[in-house]
């Protein structure tokens, strides 16, 4: 009781000096990297130092209300974003497996991993009213050295736990999502077009993330961008991202995982036959290229036909002939938002409790939800 007066003393000195009483750094690295903002050019642009910048978003100092004002102007986000509310969870860069990490800029990953970290307030915040899939991924130990055969071992292990059945998944982004992992799709605009899919196990929400890129609008992409991203998940958890050889350790578990070589090798054509290959794509899911791939690493192709189906291919470009139809999104923040706008409770009311812009959180739930188009039938 003694130390309340200087307490209250010092807080109103400090309003008086014009420093921020209420003020979250960690909002303030989100909303600069959202901005693919470097913390110089920030410093730049609202007249303060660069180490300033760098002992605001630690938490070592707060800035003033006037360079807070100037925060907010130059990051886009009202002053109350920056006072503490809901925790955004952090997705930390070395646990984040990139598919395209040494082809991209790292403040342009940095930008996907804060969009990424946002998606996990907005749905941590939805999580307080509604019941969501709870986290059930296998966690896989490989061995120090992994043969091909113990990634299929791993492939087929997982296929077992998450209850897929013999034949085709049915729906590999849906799969995802009902076993706990947040699927959100980047943002088409402001985004770097070379930012491909990626995942981290590692949050500090505790809940797996994969952002899959805007610009795979074919489902078999998609569905393979989601068995590699689950790859990384179950096997990589605590692994340095980023080589060649966890990449292809990720590729060969999607192919098995999609296509188990039990159920699909002697499908498979021994010659450079099309047909047989468009038959397989519509029933697997599953690219050309995916399928071509598999073939030869099967043996089923030597390695002349497999240069000469991929010179057809590379001819053919994107998209490849016989296209399944638009890619696999995820469902589960669009109808959690859905849900609780039936039951009374706007997104709006959810903004203001977690301290996000509205558009924010509309942009996070729209990147949540099927792109599908809805029909309206006036009368």
């Amino acid at each position: 009781m003694s130390d309340q007066p200087s307490r209250a003393t010092a807080a109103r000195r400090r309003r008086a000096s014009g420093i921020a009483v209420d003020f979250d750094g960690r909002r303030l690295a989100v909303a600069r990297r959202l901005q693919c903002m470097s913390r110089s050019e920030l410093a730049r642009r609202v007249e303060v130092s660069p180490p300033a910048v760098m002992q605001y978003e630690r938490g070592l100092s707060r800035p003033g209300m006037t360079v807070l004002a100037r925060i907010g102007l130059t990051l886009g986000m009202p002053v109350e974003f920056f006072s503490r509310g809901l925790e955004i969870p952090e997705v930390a860069p070395s646990t984040a497996h990139f598919r395209s990490l040494r082809s991209t800029p790292a403040n342009r990953r940095e930008q996907a991993l804060a969009f990424g970290e946002l998606a996990l307030a907005v749905l941590d915040v939805i999580e307080q009213y509604v019941d969501l899939p709870p986290v059930s991924l296998p966690g896989i130990e490989l061995p120090a050295r992994p043969a091909e055969e113990d990634i299929a071992a791993a492939a087929g292990r997982t296929r077992r736990a998450l209850s897929v059945p013999d034949g085709p998944v049915p729906n590999a982004v849906r799969l995802l999502e009902a076993h706990g992992v947040l699927v959100v799709r980047l943002p088409a605009e402001g985004f770097d077009a070379r930012v491909d899919a990626f995942s981290s196990s590692v949050t500090a929400s505790g809940r797996p993330i994969v952002l899959m890129s805007p610009l795979k609008d074919d489902k078999a992409r998609s569905r393979f961008d989601a068995g590699h991203e689950l790859g990384h998940l179950v096997m990589h958890a605590g692994v340095e991202p980023g080589s060649k050889v966890v990449e292809s350790q990720a590729m060969s578990f999607a192919a098995e995982f999609l296509m188990p070589r039990a159920e699909i090798e002697d499908s498979l054509p021994t010659r450079i036959d099309w047909q047989t290959f468009h038959a397989l794509k519509r029933h697997w899911g599953v690219s050309l290229k995916a399928l071509v791939y598999r073939a030869h690493k099967l043996g089923r192709l030597s390695d002349l036909s497999y240069r000469r189906a991929n010179e057809q291919l590379k001819r053919w470009g994107h998209p490849e002939p016989g296209p399944l139809g638009p890619p696999e999104s995820p469902s589960v923040l669009g109808a959690a938002a859905e849900l609780l706008e039936k039951s009374g409770t706007p997104l709006s009311t959810l903004a203001e409790a977690a301290r996000i812009p509205l558009q924010s959180v509309l942009a996070i739930v729209a990147a949540g939800r099927s792109n599908k188009p809805t029909l309206t039938i006036h009368a």
